[in-house]
């Protein structure tokens, strides 16, 4: 059954290409590129996913939605997205010439897919995934075939499968054409199903939300991800999308969202984000409403306080460091007077006074810079003290970086600790590396907030508006 789904799909796939070379013979057409101009619109396809567009706090995001909107900036059009719930739906809609592009998908060298790729922008792996607690690990494919492996309908990893069946006659599986690869994850999470096959960005994203997920071992070699475009004899479209990825790759802006959307979800811990969760449960509910009344006061989202707070003190009102920085927001002295703040202690008080000494840090961080790199260079001010970012910043540009990008200072942070670095700045020596955990942290621990905790439109349209600190959660 599997087998002739596949074909079918196959052949589908070669209808619509063929009918759609034929339609384009019959009729001449402007260039593809020129038609793009004169519609005044691109139009892209993805798949929704936390890897590609999902709907954040400020509305629309995605690594792949970012990088459409800014080609179609380039081409002085407007973006139209089609998000499909199935990802085998994306290809056969450029094919059919419902969309010019498509966005996110793994190269393929099927001969039946008609589509050319675009270079490719970033590698990621199939992994088999299970849930912690089995008796066994499986180790490979031959392990796999006494547990119950279900997988998205017409994915990449159906294609893997299928591959890989030949050499392992025993595998078994079945394909979903109503769920998506966080609802298998989920439902592994959940035991109700045994295996499951993943890209390895997406599994990065939400294992944070499933801890217990685990993964087994790669199902495929390294795969590139890219953009497909129709298959056609007009390469007008093609080569000014080659031309747009290229010139991104060169001058950072790829490096630059990847880090945006995956920089802080590389390393996982699963005991730290256990606990975490724990904390979610029994400790945030006492504290949520001074750091609702303080966000609304100072403008900005609760969520990234009560990261912060989580991050400086696991919302122990009475945490005390070896330095004398005391409570929630772990104040010292000279700041808590510096904020107006007597007492420390005090739950209140600590928030509102961390919220007002972050706003100020804030306003001090060049407006040009936009969000979330402005955001996260506050949060680093917030932990090293403002100076030492400055020093940071103008470190990077003296080593030839942008020093309004978060993913380049982040890289010399750490050399505030090497004397052949520090003796030359102005504020001296700073503990740097701390200050880029710091800030990682915070911005995974604000992920699963945002999650758990969604704002409601009107206060994301007010957040929006101002260009206040909501980063950018990745689910």
């Amino acid at each position: 059954m599997q087998q002739i789904t596949s074909q079918f799909r196959a052949f589908s796939l070669c209808v619509l290409a063929l009918l759609a070379l034929v339609l384009s013979a019959c009729k001449p057409q402007a260039a593809h590129l020129d038609r793009v101009k004169k519609a005044g619109e691109l139009v892209v396809v993805t798949h929704k996913s936390s890897t590609t567009f999902y709907n954040g706090p400020q509305g629309a995001s995605g690594l792949e939605y970012d990088l459409a909107c800014k080609l179609a900036d380039q081409l002085g059009v407007k973006l139209r997205l089609i998000v499909t719930e199935r990802t085998a739906d994306v290809l056969p809609k450029v094919i059919s010439g419902e969309a010019d592009l498509a966005a996110g998908v793994t190269v393929t060298t099927d001969p039946v897919s008609f589509v050319r790729y675009t270079l490719p922008y970033q590698q990621i792996t199939q992994q088999l995934i299970y849930r912690r607690g089995k008796d066994s690990i499986p180790k490979n494919m031959g392990d796999v075939d006494d547990g119950y492996l279900e997988i998205v309908a017409g994915s990449a990893q159906a294609r893997t499968l299928h591959a890989l069946k030949p050499t392992h006659p025993e595998l078994k599986w079945v394909e979903r054409a109503d769920a998506t690869t966080e609802d298998l994850l989920k439902s592994v999470w959940e035991r109700q199903l045994d295996y499951t096959v993943a890209d390895s960005n997406e599994v990065a994203h939400v294992r944070r939300f499933y801890p217990e997920l685990r993964i087994a071992f790669d199902v495929s070699d390294s795969q590139p991800l890219a953009w497909a475009l129709p298959f056609s004899t007009d390469d007008t479209l093609y080569q000014a999308v080659q031309s747009f990825l290229q010139h991104l790759s060169d001058d950072g802006t790829v490096a630059q969202l990847q880090d945006r959307y995956y920089g802080h979800v590389e390393e996982f811990d699963y005991v730290q984000t256990r606990v975490f969760l724990r904390h979610v449960q029994k400790r945030l509910p006492r504290f949520e409403p001074h750091f609702h009344a303080a966000a609304e006061k100072y403008r900005v989202d609760w969520r990234l306080l009560a990261a912060m707070g989580y991050q400086e003190s696991a919302w122990n009102p009475r945490a005390m460091s070896p330095t004398g920085v005391r409570g929630i927001m772990m104040l010292t002295l000279a700041t808590a007077a510096h904020v107006g703040i007597k007492n420390r202690l005090d739950p209140e008080q600590s928030i509102v006074g961390g919220a007002r000494y972050f706003s100020r840090i804030l306003t001090q961080i060049p407006e040009r810079i936009a969000n979330p790199d402005r955001t996260w260079m506050a949060l680093a001010a917030y932990n090293v003290g403002f100076g030492h970012l400055e020093d940071a910043r103008r470190l990077t540009a003296h080593l030839g970086m942008d020093p309004d990008r978060w993913i380049d200072v982040k890289k010399q942070l750490p050399l505030l600790r090497k004397k052949k670095w520090y003796t030359g700045l102005k504020y001296g020596y700073a503990r740097g590396d701390e200050a880029v955990t710091y800030v990682e942290r915070i911005r995974d621990y604000y992920d699963q907030l945002a999650r758990r905790f969604p704002l409601t439109q009107n206060t994301r349209d007010q957040l929006a508006e101002e260009d206040v600190s909501v980063s950018t959660p990745s689910f």
